[in-house]
């Protein structure tokens, strides 16, 4: 883990062009707007690509927490600017604060958490639980 040169308060910022596949469809083409579970997917994806040169070869990082107000409607076509700002660090844990804004206004506040993980041991927990589902469906 190369986390000593991570401190909180270091801060990167990501921009997202709000297409057809982010948007809501159950209000019709007039309201296609930014839909908040792909907000949130891309605020996962803007904290993950911040932490990620952060790591040792063979680790990653999880999301575990994700506390958002999405309160302002961004319209089809429009770029979202998210910043975050690491705002605690734990060990293997990596708290963000986050923003998003529209070019309008602010769209978004609230705050993401990712753990980090050593990938052979997520993949061997993953199997053995694999391995448990399986055999409680034969049971």
């Amino acid at each position: 883990m190369t986390l000593s040169k991570l401190n909180v308060g270091d801060h990167a910022s990501s921009t997202v062009l709000v297409d057809a596949a982010r948007c809501i469809d159950f209000l019709g083409d007039q309201l296609r707007i930014y839909a908040t579970p792909e907000l949130v997917r891309d605020i996962e994806l803007a904290c993950l690509n911040f932490l990620t040169p952060h790591l040792a070869p063979g680790e990653a990082s999880v999301g575990t927490d994700v506390q958002i107000r999405h309160g302002g409607a961004t319209l089809l076509g429009m770029q979202v600017k998210i910043t975050a700002t690491v705002a605690h660090i734990d060990r293997r844990s990596i708290g963000f604060s986050v923003v998003a804004t529209d070019g309008v206004e602010e769209i978004c506040r609230g705050s993401h958490a990712r753990f980090i993980v050593d990938i052979d041991k997520l993949r061997g927990r993953v199997a053995d639980k694999a391995a448990q589902v399986r055999l409680a469906a034969l049971a």
